[in-house]
């Protein structure tokens, strides 16, 4: 088993909260579009309509190795999308956005979050997956690992910043080089990035202009990680313990933010997806303040994807897979989050599999991209009865300080959904 150097990170911990059990009428919801290619990111325009990305298949292009360095190319297509959702009625409404995929068209790395700035202007995430050297030498210029600015009327776009340049030319974590931008949000005249593949949270003005890193995310230090049986199917074999190989009690697992959003205190949320083994109940939400440095806002969750807050200032948390994705089960779960600490999951599987973003909408409906894992069936659902769902005991830990340390994934590479996201 290929292991690399441990790295201690000590964290103080507060007391936690504690939550108790709510009863609630269950939820429901319904599918408003269906077949779509590796949806991604999703968010009401400024006229009440919904967008999502599609990071597309990819095609028969130029090909990068994969960021294990091991496994299948991915190869280049202009297969990318935005599908605008409008009275039941999908559309795709940009087209020609850059690709990379497996050959079977899954692990779609194209655009992967969509937001609108105050003034109705779209902005598109880009994301890559790989290393960032092997971009313009292996498939010429495209705009992967970038932030583009749309024009839907004429199909057309901007490249606003280039995140993965920033990644080759910086590398703030100091570990392997590698990038896979994965969820946008907007802050006044700021673009906020989270970059799955580099473990940092970015950002850059609206005009491109002053593109830095804000801060980096450590590894995690497992103890008694669990690891799939030898000879499991894995997008990093060299991670897989042999038969008759020991494994080892304590492994360095990347954090791999997934999702940024800005709460109602002016300090941004990101999500954890957790590198490999996904270790079940090891992803975190972090807080980072004005400081710069990420706090352990809650912990206990597992592969999560996407947060947002309601306009009451609760917290909505997406669960790609409710267990280790390499057991093959992807049912996910939606978690609501209240201010003071209560956990309520308000879907947990019975169609909701590995989904990859949400948002809500004015109705008070939370709207979840659905199936991001299967090209040609990914769904948009929008779930109702968010109010009150039956939700066991919680335990929401809450850190008071994080130290910095020095993935399917390694340090950059996410599962086929989000590796290539």
């Amino acid at each position: 088993m290929k292991l690399k150097p441990l790295t201690i990170t000590i964290l103080t911990f507060c007391i936690a909260a504690f939550s108790g059990m709510k009863t609630a009428s269950a939820t429901s919801f319904s599918v408003i579009a269906d077949g779509l290619y590796n949806a991604g990111g999703l968010s009401f325009g400024p006229d009440g309509n919904l967008y999502v990305t599609e990071a597309g298949i990819g095609g028969s292009g130029g090909c990068v190795p994969p960021a294990s360095g091991q496994g299948d190319s991915l190869c280049y297509g202009a297969t990318g999308a935005v599908t605008k959702i409008e009275n039941g009625k999908t559309e795709r409404i940009l087209t020609g956005l850059p690709s990379l995929a497996l050959p079977d068209g899954t692990g779609g790395a194209g655009p992967r979050d969509i937001k609108f700035d105050a003034t109705g202007k779209p902005y598109v995430l880009i994301g890559y997956g790989a290393n960032p050297v092997f971009r313009d030498r292996n498939l010429g210029y495209t705009d992967l690992g970038k932030i583009i600015a749309p024009d839907f009327n004429t199909n057309s776009w901007t490249t606003i910043a280039d995140l993965a340049n920033y990644e080759l030319a910086n590398n703030p974590d100091g570990g392997d080089v590698g990038s896979n931008p994965l969820g946008l949000a907007i802050d006044g005249n700021k673009l906020v990035a989270v970059d799955a593949g580099a473990n940092d949270l970015l950002s850059v003005n609206t005009d491109g202009s002053n593109l830095q890193a804000i801060t980096t995310f450590p590894e995690d230090i497992l103890a008694n990680p669990i690891f799939p049986p030898s000879g499991t199917p894995s997008n990093e074999p060299a991670q897989v313990p042999s038969q008759g190989e020991e494994v080892p009690s304590e492994f360095a697992s990347q954090a791999v933010p997934s999702s940024v959003t800005k709460g109602p205190d002016g300090a941004y949320y990101v999500s954890q997806f957790t590198g490999f083994p996904f270790p079940e109940g090891g992803a975190k939400i972090y807080r980072v303040g004005a400081n710069g440095i990420p706090t352990v806002f809650a912990d206990g969750f597992t592969q999560l994807t996407n947060l947002k807050f309601d306009a009451e200032g609760n917290l909505y948390a997406l669960q790609y897979a409710n267990q280790s994705a390499w057991k093959g089960n992807l049912d996910g779960s939606v978690i609501k989050i209240a201010a003071d600490g209560t956990r309520t999951t308000l879907l947990s599987g019975n169609g909701l599999e590995a989904p990859s973003a949400l948002t809500i909408g004015a109705d008070g409906a939370v709207y979840v991209t659905n199936r991001s894992d299967r090209p040609g069936f990914g769904q948009v659902l929008r779930i109702e009865n968010t109010k009150s769902i039956p939700e066991p005991d919680s335990t929401l830990g809450v850190l008071a300080i994080a130290a910095l340390g020095v993935g399917w994934l390694h340090k950059k590479r996410t599962p086929l959904l989000i590796r290539n996201s």
